[in-house]
């Protein structure tokens, strides 16, 4: 078993490590909240954006090189095609879009917590997660397994790991 010193170690590196990654935590959690409700308008705004593109793209090319979510083609005449999002004139190859977006300080946030491994914050999502999970196990080392505390703990974590397994089995 270990010694008191090595958990009282442990409740170090734990203090520490926390005051740390508060802030993280915080930016964190705001942009997992602003992802909630990326579906709606909650805090978007329009925002127009002009993109050249070689005049005289076919419909089926204009999708590729648009790259836009939901991109649906609604009519064409004119040499203007017009889609869901703008239009585009084939004779100058100016591409009108028109989205509605965050601020780019909350879209910063959102592209945080979706960062991929193409991403340089690719780094601070591994590294945050493994954080996470040092605070995991840390949690159960803070104090002597003979403790009320320790045993509570454990009823506790159970609970909550229960608590949302539940929630992903019947709410997803």
């Amino acid at each position: 078993m270990a010694s008191p010193k090595f958990h009282n170690s442990i409740r170090k590196y734990h203090r520490w490590l926390g005051f740390f990654l508060a802030g993280i935590m915080a930016i964190y959690a705001t942009s997992g909240i602003l992802l909630i409700f990326r579906s709606t308008d909650f805090l978007k705004f329009p925002q127009t954006e002009v993109r050249q593109l070689e005049p005289g793209l076919q419909i089926g090319s204009l999708g590729e090189n648009l790259r836009l979510k939901n991109f649906k083609i609604e009519s064409e005449s004119n040499g203007v095609i017009i889609f869901n999002l703008g239009q585009y004139d084939k004779n100058t190859g100016e591409a009108v879009i028109n989205q509605l977006n965050y601020p780019k300080p909350l879209a910063k946030l959102v592209k945080l917590h979706k960062a991929t491994t193409n991403s340089p914050l690719f780094f601070l999502n591994i590294s945050f997660g493994l954080a996470l999970l040092f605070f995991v196990i840390s949690a159960f080392l803070m104090f002597m397994p003979k403790l009320p505390f320790f045993k509570n703990g454990v009823k506790i974590s159970l609970a909550g790991a229960l608590f949302a397994l539940l929630v992903v089995i019947f709410a997803s």
